[in-house]
């Protein structure tokens, strides 16, 4: 066509180009022109509408002082990095007794004062980090520009909605765990350990959508303590289960602050401890047996996997090779013995109902501490101090720790995504952010 039309004909003239505003999508700005560098970068130059502006202090109506442009880092298009140039206007208040004098005008949905991000960057990278797993190096590559700037612009973002406490409101299920941050020295960087808090309550579908709440740092119950202690009495009052692994601190804390709430003992730690028990049978015997730990063509190291399987998971080949070990000695019955109990710890939580689920932990905690094999007598009476946080779970309809695991799991891959943190704060708020702790909680049951 000879003829040009369309947007190209209206970017000729002096008024402003609808299609290009849309296109780039600046609130408030129009688009005056695009470039590209000779690295690739997108260059777009944009300006506000001329209008009356009065002076923010005595509201008489300003003149025009001419332009000032701020070049400001903006989301990519079309797989290139954008730079904005805002050609904003300036303007002088010609009241006398004004102490304004020259202003410049803001528009903070574009950018914030004094920003080199724009708004909508800064909620790019925000975005790409939480739901893309990307780094803040990968995500400042994306937008030409470096780490500091764009970890500097989001980091306000992160810190406000930190600290806002409504993110707090609708808890009703409790986690807690903890996990190591750092390998170097604690006296660099402070602890290795860090308690993380975790939102486990039901949405209204019944479905767990755990959020991480905060993390702080040491792991003891004074350190869980403190922290339900700051998050007021109303929080407290909400909780009414508390999930836990078996560690005393923990249990001590939720029995000062959250006397209202049920503790239940995670179902994967006492199944744990009950595989842990089997394993060191195995090991004892394998000793008392041999006389040297367990080689590969050794019975019980043979089958020092299998041991750790449900009962129901063996195929013929494994039950074979079991019954095979087992038979090998008279005295590796006692491994066999060790083993079923752990298959009726492991029982407890595949009950067809609660009610039967709680009959089979009655059992347990009557009749293992009385189990001549020292190791299912230990497990035994570690259950019965446990007896109430273990019977919670067919109170409170199944509550585990499963979510605040999950939580721990991205964790471990953000930490590896980042090669690696050196500051506490920034760990915290970068773990907030992808574990869902700055979202507003769920609609309830």
């Amino acid at each position: 066509m000879s003829e040009l039309t369309g947007c190209a004909v209206r970017c000729h003239y002096d008024e402003y180009c609808d299609r290009c505003d849309l296109l780039v999508g600046l609130p408030g700005l129009h688009v005056t022109g695009v470039e590209c560098d000779d690295g690739g970068r997108l260059r777009v130059t944009a300006e506000s509408a001329r209008q009356l502006v009065g002076c923010p202090t005595c509201g008489v109506v300003a003149s025009s002082h001419g332009r000032r442009t701020v070049r400001l880092v903006d989301a990519p298009s079309f797989g290139r990095p954008v730079e904005v140039l805002w050609r904003k206007r300036t303007w002088e208040c010609p009241e006398p007794s004004c102490p304004v004098g020259v202003f410049t005008e803001q528009d903070e949905q574009v950018a914030k004062p004094r920003a080199m991000l724009t708004v909508r960057a800064c909620w790019w990278a925000v975005h790409q980090i939480r739901r893309e797993h990307g780094s803040v190096s990968g995500v400042a590559r994306q937008l030409g520009t470096a780490w500091k700037t764009v970890w500097g612009s989001i980091k306000p973002i992160l810190q406000a909605a930190a600290t806002d406490e409504s993110r707090f409101v609708g808890v009703t299920t409790l986690g807690v765990d903890e996990h190591i941050w750092h390998h170097v020295s604690p006296v660099k960087r402070g602890p290795k350990e860090l308690t993380g808090m975790v939102d486990l309550t039901r949405d209204k579908h019944g479905r767990t959508r755990a959020r991480l709440l905060d993390l702080v740092p040491g792991r003891s119950g004074t350190v869980y303590n403190d922290w339900l202690k700051a998050r007021g009495e109303p929080f407290r009052t909400r909780v009414k289960i508390a999930t836990l692994d078996p560690f005393r601190g923990y249990k001590n804390a939720i029995d000062d602050q959250l006397a209202d709430a049920t503790a239940v003992l995670d179902a994967f730690h006492v199944v744990k401890l009950a595989t842990q028990a089997v394993d060191e049978v195995r090991r004892r015997v394998q000793q008392d047996t041999l006389g040297h730990r367990g080689t590969r063509n050794d019975p019980l190291y043979k089958i020092r996997t299998i041991l750790r399987c449900g009962a129901e998971n063996l195929t013929e080949r494994q039950q074979h090779r079991l019954a095979e070990a087992i038979a090998a000695d008279e005295r590796h019955e006692e491994v066999y013995v060790a083993w079923q109990c752990a298959q009726r710890v492991r029982d407890v939580y595949h009950a067809a109902t609660p009610a039967d689920g709680r009959a089979l932990a009655e059992k347990v905690l009557t009749s293992f501490p009385h189990c001549p094999i020292p190791e299912i007598a230990r497990l035994g009476r570690t259950l019965k101090q446990w007896a109430d946080a273990f019977l919670g779970y067919f109170d409170t309809g199944g509550a585990n720790n499963g979510g605040t695991e999950a939580v721990n799991g991205l964790i471990e891959l953000h930490r590896r995504i980042a090669r690696g943190f050196r500051n506490r704060e920034n760990y915290r708020l970068r773990m907030l952010l992808i574990a869902g702790g700055l979202d507003q909680p769920p609609p309830q049951v």
